[in-house]
This record gives C-alpha cells, structure tokens and sequence, in this order.
C-alpha cells in the first residue's frame, strides 16, 4: 500500500479513518492539557500544604510513581477493553483528580491525589499512542508527529490557560474546575470516534508480554530523547544565567524557544518523514540535537546559547514520533505492549534526567553535563541503524524507501 491509496480505493473506510484522526488530535490536546495545567498550581499547592522545596521534590515523585504503574497498566487493558475505554476512563480520571489536588490540606491525601493523577496521565499516555499506532496504520499516511505536536499546542494551552485565569484572581480550584470542564467537552466530542480495539489482531496473544529485543532498543533511544528534553526544561535557564551571563528575566528564552521548536517541529513532522523517511529524520534529528547542545556549550554568545536549544528542539521534535511508529509496526509483540514499554522507559528519562545532569554538573560543571547530552543523543542515529532488522506487520506501509521497516 502506498500512501494515499486509502482515499481512492475505500471511500468510506478513508472518511472513517479521517474522523478517527481528529479525533486521536483531540484526545493528544487533551492529555497535553490537563497534564500542563498542573504545573501552574503547583506553587499554591505548596503554600497551601506549607512544606519546604525538599518535601515538595519528595511528594512531586508520587505523580511519576502513579505514572509508572498506569503505563504497563494501560499496556494491559487496551488490549483486552480497547483504546476508547482506556482513554475514557483515564481522561475523566485526570479531569476528576485535578481539581482535587486544588483542596487537599494534608501531605498525605496530597500524595494519594498525585499518584492517582500520575496513574491516569501515565494511563491515557499509553491508550492514546496505542490509538495513534492504529490510526496511523489504517490510513497508509505518517500521522504520528502531527499527534504529538497536538500534545504540545495542548501543554501550552493547559499551562498558559491556568495561568492567565490566576493572573485575573481566579481560583486554583475554579481554575482546575475550567480544565475538567474543557476536557469532559471534548472528550464528548472525541469519545464516539476513537477505536474500540488495541489494533491486534485476533485475541490469542497473551495479556501481558515482557519487551525484548529491539523493543528496548526502541525504548532505550526513547529514553535518550526524553532525557534530553527534561534536561533542557530544568537546566536550560540555569545555564543560561550562570555560564553565559543572561539576566533571570532573559534566562527562561532558551526553553521558550525549545518548546516553540520541537512544537513547529512536530506540526510539520508528518510532511518531513513521508519526504525523507524514517531512518534518515532519527539520523538528521539525533545529529541537528547534538549540534545543538554543542553550540550551546561552545559558544560564549546567550543568544547563540538559545538558538543552540532550538536546534535542540527542531531536532528531536521528530524522534519519539518515528520510534512509536516504529513500535506499532513490528510484530514481536502486541503494539500495546511495545507502546507501554517504551512510554515507560521515556518517562524514566524524564524522571533520571535533572538528576542525572545534576550529578555530572556537580562533579564537573554545566557545560560538561550537556556536552554529555550531545554524545547521549549521537547514540540515536547509530541506534536506529539496527531498527532496519525489526519484523514488520504485513500491512505496515513504509514512508519511504529508507523507511526503518
């Protein structure tokens, strides 16, 4: 199948297709949303518990806690309920939770509203790539990045939402109230389009199957990327002030400008890997990310530093979107599976990352600490050249003919 051959010979089956599409968009914005929104009513949560910056890190560690057990989990029930269910139930539980997390008054109860926070975003992470996978698979056309960049417009959209209404004197509870709402919208919108199925097929395969192989390979360069990302959101600004000088209101523009990247990135990454195929977007993109943090750390010039972080962003925008799509397509084990694997082991990155970079920046300095990243991210185009040998599904179309399967 070539791309595009769904729309002239199914009709029908192309404008099912279509919809199921927006729909994936909307339940990506979604994820992205209600996850973002956190962020800005984090500072109220810590008055309003009255703990220092130690026991705040500590309690924070909950929602990655939550995450890691709703991530294998989801592997596991999009199987055996199918995507729609999951991505229900997980998005009305993250709608659900947040404005909770706007009462508690205890460091325990505040603890168990964020591991259940962190179990439905890590949940519906997995259900709506696992959708993406499907999706993306039926209609013969790269879908993937254009999904994600979805998940960032909604990041911005949550984080600078919540924090405009706080601005005006709104409320940190009818502010979280006005993001349950905006999602359970349109998640009514959504919910009669999205799959009912994992995309396996026949119902044989076991409910639960162990990553192996290329499968980790695929999470470890997973791992990678999203390591660099979090590194970039904790440390960027940090460097910025202290090793090349920038004032702390100029400090936050080399995130700003990464985020602004990796989302142009992804909202026109699915046009840039049906061009040039997957392997060559892993191999253009590790090398443009490890250019990036070497002009970063090579450069005594702050906006030569910022520009080093969008290259950054710009680079890796595409990276996880082929390695998902990537996971869809082999037949080692069910996608679901392989989407919770990877998902999981991404999120360790995100987790690791700032302490990883911290540990090294301590017993070097900064600069080392991303000069390490740059090497880290070279790791992905020599990683993806062993992608080639993954066992594809008989129906999986290839981008190109450098396609990774």
């Amino acid at each position: 199948m070539r791309w595009g051959s769904m729309d002239t010979a199914h009709p029908k089956a192309a404008r099912a297709n279509a919809r199921e599409a927006v729909a994936t968009r909307i339940v990506f914005f979604i994820a992205g949303f209600v996850l973002s929104a956190w962020a800005p009513l984090v500072p109220y949560a810590k008055s309003r518990l009255g703990i220092d910056d130690g026991l705040l890190g500590l309690l924070l560690l909950c929602l990655g806690a939550g995450s890691t057990v709703g991530m294998p989990a989801a592997g596991i029930l999009t199987t055996r309920y199918g995507c729609r269910s999951v991505i229900v139930v997980t998005a009305m539980l993250a709608a659900a939770v947040l404005p909770v997390l706007t009462l508690v008054v205890t460091v325990e109860s505040a603890a168990i509203a964020l591991f259940a926070f962190g179990i439905a975003i890590g949940a519906i992470d997995v259900a709506i790539n696992v959708q993406a996978v499907v999706v993306e698979r039926q209609s013969g056309r790269a879908l993937m990045s254009g999904f994600h960049g979805l998940f960032s417009v909604g990041g911005i959209a949550g984080a600078g939402g919540v924090s405009l209404l706080l601005s005006l004197a709104v409320s940190s509870l009818v502010a979280a109230e006005g993001v349950a709402l905006v999602v359970l919208m349109l998640l009514a919108i959504s919910a009669r389009h999205l799959i009912t199925s994992s995309g396996q097929e026949g119902s044989s395969g076991p409910l639960l199957a162990l990553p192996r192989g290329p499968i980790i390979l695929i999470g470890a360069l997973c791992f990678i990327c999203f390591l660099a990302e979090g590194a970039v959101l904790d440390w960027s600004a940090l460097f910025l002030a202290t090793a090349r000088g920038a004032e702390p209101a100029q400090a936050g523009f080399g995130y700003a400008a990464f985020a602004f990247a990796m989302t142009l990135g992804r909202l026109t990454g699915d046009r840039i890997v049906t061009r040039l195929g997957s392997s060559r977007v892993l191999r253009f993109g590790g090398a443009g990310a490890a250019t990036g943090f070497l002009l970063a750390v090579l450069t005594s010039s702050k906006l030569l530093a910022i520009l080093g972080f969008m290259l950054v962003g710009l680079g890796a925008s595409n990276i996880v979107p082929v390695l998902f799509s990537t996971a869809g397509r082999q037949t080692i084990v069910p996608s679901s599976h392989a989407i919770a694997a990877i998902t999981t082991l991404g999120y360790a990155g995100v987790l690791s990352g700032p302490a990883l970079i911290g540990f090294v920046s301590k017993a070097t300095n900064l600069d080392v600490a991303l000069a390490v990243l740059a090497v880290m991210m070279l790791l992905i185009p020599i990683g993806s050249r062993r992608l080639v040998y993954i066992p594809k599904a008989a129906s999986a179309s290839a981008t190109s003919a450098d396609d990774l399967t």
